[in-house]
């Protein structure tokens, strides 16, 4: 792959105006603009991360975790910018590697745009609804890919078509996103046919024909039938992600008292040397707040784990831009820094993932997006019946549930369940169920 390509400004649906002329804000700049002022974008402040939304005590939720995210990975593109520039000096692709901090700030904006409310657990319900509950009797009526798409439906998937779909009543091209931001969001650049050691892929058959498009134009090669190479600046907004929910929820879990302070230490003190490690502990005596303690090393975690990224990245742009690159960035850094990192997730799946309130949230949102999959699935394979009239005015135009194609009205009941927040999915649930009625 060649940075000149892969760096290109060109957007979907809007490839005939494509203007070379600069601008005060280039076009992956638009790109980042346009996604924090839209509505998915800010639909994410009602989204769990991985613990309940919070009372009194704040926890991230999708929002500010895709902001940090975005925050990291462009401090991640501009280390590794400025290794490339000065290593490339002279050649034609330069000038295009100056656009990579916005690009990958846009990709960490977009990652969790396609996730479903209440947690990761709620992509495995809304697969599971086709699988084992009551969606599987629609299997004779689909195709092998359709089946396929809705009964491993992925939230990575559901990001891309979310930014490329042509919804009703919108423009060609969706959010018409510059080529490189849309392929730099593809962490699985294959499709749900061909599985991948954890299951999951990078568009529904519906985005096929435009992956496949962003893929050629930037010269993304087939590596593999029906496998395409990442996107370079994907390894980066992976990273940025890893990072974050890795250090984030330590943090989290530690105000919400799961993981106590000294643990906490032992884990991110970790990531350094012995000499650093006692620079740390000087400089926390400075602080009498625990909370002050733990941003702090969160802090230097960070910027650790940046460094040691962007240093793997650029050490490996022949492999990365060759596709014969394997494994995270995360999973490829040097001892020390790659068997904290391995501590700390041990930890959390240990005793974050498996909390109470986690599990808790986990078994209500399952119940909430099952009731609402089955009343909705039933109202688009039942249009004619009187509930079902009332509950397809629930369902805004845009997802396109009064289509002729059953393949077509189902993934649009995926498609406005995904886009709920934890908030609307649970009042909707009531209001169904009876249980809260306006004005009452």
């Amino acid at each position: 792959m060649d940075w000149n390509r892969l760096i290109c400004d060109k957007r979907l649906g809007l490839e005939q105006y494509h203007d070379p002329m600069p601008h005060t804000r280039s076009d992956f700049q638009r790109d980042f603009d346009r996604l924090i002022f839209s509505s998915p974008f800010r639909r994410l402040q009602n989204k769990t991360q991985v613990f309940p939304l919070p009372g009194s005590i704040f926890v991230h939720n999708r929002l500010t975790h895709s902001l940090e995210v975005s925050s990291v990975g462009r401090s991640l593109a501009n280390e590794c910018r400025n290794i490339l520039i000065s290593r490339h000096h002279g050649d034609a692709s330069v000038e295009s590697l100056g656009d990579m901090g916005d690009i990958v700030a846009t990709a960490c904006l977009a990652h969790d745009l396609g996730n479903p409310p209440f947690g990761h657990n709620g992509e495995k319900t809304i697969a599971a609804f086709f699988t084992e509950g009551a969606g599987r009797r629609l299997r004779p009526s689909l195709t092998d890919r359709q089946w396929s798409d809705l009964s491993h439906f992925e939230g990575n998937a559901n990001s891309f078509r979310l930014l490329t779909h042509r919804f009703e009543g919108r423009r060609e091209g969706g959010f018409a996103m510059t080529y490189s931001s849309l392929a730099a969001v593809v962490k699985y650049p294959h499709s749900s046919v061909i599985s991948s050691d954890n299951g999951k892929f990078g568009y529904f058959e519906s985005e096929e024909e435009i992956y496949l498009k962003v893929a050629h134009e930037l010269g993304i090669p087939e590596i593999e039938h029906g496998v395409h190479a990442r996107h370079p600046l994907v390894f980066l907004m992976e990273a940025a992600d890893d990072i974050c929910y890795q250090i984030m929820d330590l943090e989290d879990a530690h105000k919400l008292k799961i993981i106590p302070l000294e643990e906490v230490k032992r884990l991110m003190l970790g990531f350094f040397d012995c000499k650093e490690q006692e620079h740390m502990t000087e400089s926390m005596k400075r602080l009498d707040d625990p909370n002050e303690q733990v941003g702090y090393m969160r802090s230097k975690v960070i910027g650790a784990l940046v460094g040691g990224c962007s240093k793997e990245f650029t050490d490996h742009e022949r492999e990365i831009l060759a596709g014969d690159y394997h494994g995270s960035l995360t999973s490829n850094l040097p001892g020390r820094m790659r068997d904290a990192y391995a501590l700390c997730s041990d930890t959390a799946w240990r005793k974050i993932y498996n909390a109470p309130e986690v599990i808790d949230i986990e078994i209500a949102g399952n119940r909430i997006i099952t009731y609402l999959m089955e009343n909705l699935v039933n109202a688009v394979t039942a249009p004619e019946k009187a509930f079902s009239r009332l509950m397809l005015e629930k369902v805004p135009r845009q997802y396109g549930v009064r289509s002729g194609d059953l393949h077509s009205r189902l993934q649009g009941v995926v498609d406005h369940v995904a886009a709920m927040t934890d908030v609307y999915a649970l009042d909707l649930f009531r209001t169904l169920n009876g249980s809260t009625l306006p004005a009452v």
